[in-house]
């Protein structure tokens, strides 16, 4: 089966790139600025490489080659849209991630700046698949069978608000040492076992190829971490976990899958809010969840072990709401 290949080829290729890029950065100086407010003991990952996620990049994107190869040539590049799509959010994150090295600081793009380049690669991103005509504007509703039909204008508003979010959220969950890789890995695997299911040979490639460069990564990046994957990483991850959502025309199950990710995301609206209302108080002890679950006293292991757990068992709950969104 070509998933199987895309799986070897993408672990193999990280593992190697992993070999040479994570020396190379340390001798450019690619280390991670921490944040001052965060967990003191995270200072002593201060200088860790960053922008390690270029290894599964371009790990994905030899996989997404060589075994959707039969793909490309009888003229089909949906998995080869997604990729690319994941892949511009990829060079925005680049791009933070070098403004952050530029200032030796944890800031880098401002976040007006993220939201209109991540809103007009959502919006370019809708715009050719339903040109090429792989989107539908019909919300399927998983475990009720059901579609509703929407306006495009309408689906279009829709579809990109759920693109931002869904990457902003992963990107925030990338906080502790293998947490966004250990939570995106069982998402992958819902993709590659939704796409095989749907009888989609190429973005069965596509999401195999995820779940082997993620677990190569893995390698590099558990706790403690040899390298981050960065804004690099984290940004394109995002772009692979909604831009395979909607190439299978199943947005709605984000929620479901990616509960963690909402989680982590409301979490920081929340405490956001009430420090605004309370004129300084906080509601968690630090934002996003993971940081208030380490103050609390839980390790960074345990953390990683919990969340790829959860996700594990939403990623079968969300097989059994979706496979019957296409006739069998």
């Amino acid at each position: 089966m070509t998933y199987i290949l895309s799986f070897i080829v993408a672990f193999g290729v990280a593992a190697i790139v992993g070999q040479i890029l994570i020396p190379l950065l340390r001798r450019l100086k690619a280390g991670q600025s921490i944040r001052a407010d965060g967990p003191t003991w995270h200072m002593t990952k201060q200088g860790t490489p960053t922008m390690g996620g270029i290894m599964f990049i371009l790990a994905i994107g030899a996989a997404c080659v060589v075994a959707g190869w039969e793909e490309i040539r009888s003229g089909n590049y949906k998995h080869l849209y997604v990729f690319l799509f994941a892949l511009v959010f990829g060079v925005i994150g680049m791009i933070d991630d070098f403004q952050k090295l530029r200032h030796h600081a944890n800031e880098g793009l401002t976040a007006a700046q993220k939201f209109l380049l991540q809103l007009a690669a959502a919006i370019a991103f809708t715009v050719l698949m339903r040109g090429e005509g792989y989107l539908t504007p019909n919300l399927f509703v998983p475990f009720f069978n059901v579609t509703f039909p929407l306006p495009w204008v309408v689906y279009m508003v829709f579809a990109a608000f759920v693109m931002v979010g869904t990457v902003n959220a992963v990107n925030l969950t990338d906080g502790i040492d293998g947490l966004a890789t250990g939570v995106t890995i069982p998402v992958a695997l819902f993709y590659m076992a939704v796409s095989a299911w749907f009888g989609r040979e190429d973005l069965a490639v596509l999401s195999a190829a995820l779940t082997g460069g993620l677990a190569a990564f893995l390698l590099y990046n558990f706790h403690p971490a040899k390298v981050f994957m960065g804004d690099t990483g984290s940004l394109f991850l995002g772009g692979m976990v909604c831009g395979l959502a909607f190439a299978l025309d199943i947005p709605m199950v984000i929620p479901i899958i990616g509960l963690i990710y909402v989680a982590e995301v409301l979490s920081d609206i929340i405490q956001v809010a009430y420090y605004k209302k309370t004129h300084g108080k906080r509601f968690f002890r630090m934002a996003p969840l993971h940081h208030h679950l380490e103050m609390g006293g839980w390790s960074e292991t345990k953390l990683f072990c919990l969340f790829s757990g959860i996700t594990l068992v939403l990623c079968c709950l969300g097989f059994l709401g979706v496979m019957y969104r296409y006739p069998m």
